[in-house]
């Protein structure tokens, strides 16, 4: 379980009696806008708990009901060949009306917890990836996202009930929702007011599930922002990304205190600097990077100079100048490279990834020729690349185009 969000098993009362377990995760704040996350066809199982867990990290209040629960309580099956012919035997035993009620019973529990502040949503894979689209037609949610969710095309009459927002994840290769299925979903929803309708080229069903056979880890951060840029605009809840990347970025460079750093990220938490592969991957190993390698070990004189920011719904892209003389070897720069005394200033972009009030990764890039070339260790003659002067025509684009083009004046007069 990730550190900080609380969990527990509560009982959710079903609407003709009876009572089903639901797993409820909790954010570190203690309070937050709902999500009811619906199954696949494995039960509550690993994947979905997982998945409750890392919401709830990114600020919501998460309960996943037990939506088996009346054919058999507390199942938990994986998509492994074994388990795969009792998964299908649940799917094609369940009463799939009920199955909406019992999610409208989940949404009516949410919203009766203390820790609930604000909207109620509804998310869900495969057979919850249909439910979730008819919890926005019957139940009483501001949001929905399904992804590949099975058989929605035999419920689109009930799009005329639509409420909130919609989005749905729709793989191209689905073999659960052939073409002619993906086009009437697309024919019925596309353009509706509200609803966002996305399909993944060359992918299959399941694309999103971690450790599954088809899952596309390119696709399933690409769903992700979109899904969480749907739950935000709908829910909430709001967070000052600028301001945690500012005070992360003050502790690295400004006052270097490495806990505090830490302090600013995620409980695992990961950094790529994508030329040179150096940063660190978890909390053991990213705090080891920080403390010798990185906040102690840049110049004295390291100045960042930001040039612009986007701030979008996970994440931050900063473009920026890194300016330094090349007084200490810089491990993650220049790892190997003796100091030379050169100055050097370049452009550099960070993307930054949050989940909740916490960072998550960043991935920074920047042109490592254009490094090399500054502190001598690059001959520029003859090659395509470029000093300090990167950075100058980022500053001043009238500054001269296309000087490594050698072929540029051919096309003076043409």
């Amino acid at each position: 379980m990730t550190t900080n969000v609380t969990t527990r098993r509560i009982r959710i009362a079903a609407h003709d009696g009876g009572e089903f377990e639901g797993y409820l995760a909790v954010p570190a704040s203690g309070s937050g806008p709902g999500l009811v996350l619906c199954q696949e066809i494995f039960g509550l199982n690993g994947f979905v708990r997982q998945t409750a867990e890392r919401l709830a990290e990114e600020g919501y209040v998460v309960l996943a009901p037990d939506l088996f629960w009346r054919q058999q309580p507390g199942i938990e099956l994986t998509d492994g060949p074994d388990d795969m012919p009792r998964a299908f035997a649940l799917y094609q035993g369940f009463d799939e009306d009920l199955g909406v009620r019992d999610i409208g019973s989940a949404v009516a529990a949410l919203r009766a917890l203390p820790e609930l502040k604000g909207g109620v949503g509804a998310l869900g894979y495969c057979l919850g990836g249909k439910l979730a689209y008819l919890a926005a037609c019957r139940c009483d949610v501001d949001v929905a996202v399904g992804y590949y969710g099975v058989g929605i095309e035999n419920s689109l009459e009930e799009a005329s009930k639509l409420r909130g927002r919609l989005v749905l994840h729709i793989a191209e290769r689905d073999g659960f929702c052939p073409p002619e299925a993906r086009e009437r979903i697309l024919a019925a929803l596309g353009g509706k007011p509200g609803v966002e309708l996305y399909v993944y080229p060359g992918l299959d069903h399941a694309f999103a599930r971690t450790g599954g056979a088809h899952y596309d880890k390119p696709a399933a951060m690409m769903a992700h922002q979109r899904s969480m840029a749907a739950l935000q605009r709908a829910i909430g809840p709001e967070f000052d990304y600028s301001h945690l990347w500012d005070k992360h970025c003050e502790y690295e460079f400004g006052t270097r205190d490495v806990a505090a750093t830490m302090a600013t990220m995620v409980a695992e938490p990961y950094v790529n600097h994508i030329p040179t592969m150096t940063g660190g991957v978890g909390h053991k190993e990213l705090s080891r990077f920080y403390q010798h390698h990185f906040v102690n070990s840049n110049p004295p004189d390291t100045r960042l100079v930001p040039l612009s920011r986007t701030v979008g719904a996970t994440q931050i892209v900063d473009e920026l100048l890194f300016c330094f003389t090349h007084t200490t070897e810089i491990d993650w720069m220049l790892p190997g490279v003796p100091p030379t005394g050169k100055y050097v200033e370049i452009p550099l972009v960070a993307i930054v990834k949050f989940r909740g009030d916490k960072l998550y990764h960043e991935h920074i890039y920047w042109d490592q020729a254009s490094v090399l070339v500054q502190v001598g260790l690059l001959d520029p003659q003859g090659l395509p690349v470029a000093g300090a002067e990167t950075a100058r025509k980022l500053l001043d684009e009238t500054l001269p185009s296309n000087t490594l083009m050698a072929r540029w004046r051919e096309s003076e007069k043409k």
